[in-house]
């Protein structure tokens, strides 16, 4: 275990982490950055960024997820902050003055003041061969894999923003692009609606549920339900294509299973947070996707980090061993 104490300690290196070890690192605030595997988080898989303030200076420039990323990095490095990638927590003490971290690989890590910023893994549907042909068919990354089905069929699981949004960008690779949205109408917001509808190879299911996915070792087929009549239909896979993408996006999982226990959670696992951020364990702030919000983009994330190291300055201002 190092004999250092850092003032902040933040788990998670996405937008709200990051956000908040450059707003601590201009503090002037000894700050650590734990990443359990790549910096960004689900950022670094979003084909670009439009709606981020400042982002896009003309047509056709909105940057990608991961350059944005690359930015922030450099930028929280530039005023001092120390970031670690390949630190996973997998304990903390938090109820002392000092907080202790210990990961998967043995480093201990202590803190006058934490910020929980580890953010959320994509949902899974749960049905029968989704785990066992995912990255052989099933992704949840349009980014990453849309490639693979250039000019062949796409299936894309959800109605919300992001199914809606990398509907879209996959409508300009595949040749037919299909919505299945488990209620009667898409929730994505106006404007991605009014730019999928301009797309003329996507067509949609509603009222449907993925049931089953199958196939030797490679998606080939697919049982869809209708939520109201009960009837399944099996898509499979066109005979020159040999197989087909299923594209995943209906939510977020929060990754807090570190906390349980030690960190007060809501019923569906996220982070119990004030408009400060501070939980309710003094020292312990959450920010992003970790917590229960209405709107969760990266500007939110962002914002969230900006609170959340405020709080923690404040807290480390006023510590007292």
């Amino acid at each position: 275990m190092s004999n250092t104490i850092y003032d902040v300690i933040i788990i998670g290196g996405g937008p709200a982490g990051l956000t908040a070890a450059l707003y601590n690192a201009r503090a002037r605030l000894k700050v650590l950055v734990l990443e359990k595997s790549k910096l960004g988080g689900q950022i670094t898989i979003t084909h670009e960024i439009a709606n981020f303030p400042g982002a896009v200076y003309g047509e056709g420039d909105e940057p990608s997820g991961p350059e944005l990323m690359d930015r922030m990095v450099e930028q929280a490095k530039k005023f001092g902050a120390e970031i670690k990638v390949g630190e996973d927590v997998c304990d903390l003490e938090v109820d002392g003055k000092v907080k202790k971290l210990t990961c998967k690989n043995g480093n201990v890590y202590e803190a006058k003041a934490i910020i929980c910023a580890n953010g959320a893994s994509p949902r899974h549907i749960g049905c029968p061969g989704e785990v066992e042909l995912t990255g052989k068919g099933v992704s949840y990354c349009a980014t990453c894999d849309g490639a693979f089905f250039e000019d062949m069929e796409v299936y894309v699981v959800g109605g919300g923003n992001s199914a809606v949004e990398e509907a879209t960008m996959l409508a300009g690779i595949a040749r037919k692009v299909t919505l299945i949205q488990n209620l009667s109408t898409l929730t994505a917001d106006a404007i991605a609606i009014e730019n999928i509808h301009k797309q003329d190879n996507v067509e949609y299911i509603f009222d449907s549920v993925v049931q089953e996915i199958r196939g030797d070792g490679i998606v080939e087929e697919m049982d869809i339900k209708n939520t109201k009549t009960g009837e399944v239909t099996t898509f499979t896979a066109d005979e020159e294509d040999g197989t087909f993408g299923v594209f995943i996006f209906i939510g977020y999982v929060p990754s807090t299973d570190i906390y349980k226990g030690k960190v007060p959670l809501n019923d569906w696992g996220y982070i119990e947070s004030d408009a400060d951020m501070k939980t309710s364990i003094p020292g312990v702030f959450a920010a992003g996707d970790i917590r229960p919000k209405s709107l969760r983009q990266v500007i939110t994330a962002c914002g969230d980090g900006a609170i959340a190291a405020h709080s923690a300055q404040r807290y480390v201002e006023h510590y007292e061993a």
